[in-house]
């Protein structure tokens, strides 16, 4: 019922990004389900961004992603920084996925993802105690 009455109390421009973000979401996750990592993300790739995205739009982008990702089963943190990298890109601005694993773990490895735009961290939490591996974006 909280949740109800919280998209309720959102505008008409909110709720409609809001359901965007859920198609995305569910559509990033049925794709690394079905696809490799890589095949998704080239479709992000065919968009042309470039331009730097205002904190305004980060902020935005992570809270509609965020807030989808909870409603969608198993979207974890690399189809939340997918979905983020698309949506930003069709906006025309560019991230970056960055994948690190986390350090001093023992025998088992444990990796994350984290959507980055410039020196922001978009979604993903803190990078603190995770060894950089690769960027993925432009």
């Amino acid at each position: 019922m909280r949740n109800l009455s919280r998209v309720l109390s959102l505008s008409g421009s909110e709720i409609l990004f809001l359901g965007r973000c859920l198609l995305v979401v569910t559509a990033a996750r049925l794709g690394l389900t079905l696809f490799s990592y890589n095949r998704v993300r080239a479709v992000v790739m065919r968009l042309d961004a470039r331009q730097a995205a205002d904190i305004a739009d980060l902020r935005r982008v992570a809270w509609g992603v965020a807030a989808a990702a909870r409603l969608v089963p198993r979207a974890s943190c690399l189809t939340q920084a997918l979905s983020g990298q698309y949506i930003l890109a069709r906006q025309g601005s560019a991230s970056n996925i960055r994948i690190g694993i986390e350090r001093d773990t023992g025998t088992q490895l444990k990796a994350h993802a984290w959507l980055m735009s410039g020196n922001h961290i978009v979604l993903g939490g803190t990078v603190d105690g995770f060894a950089h591996l690769v960027d993925h974006g432009r």
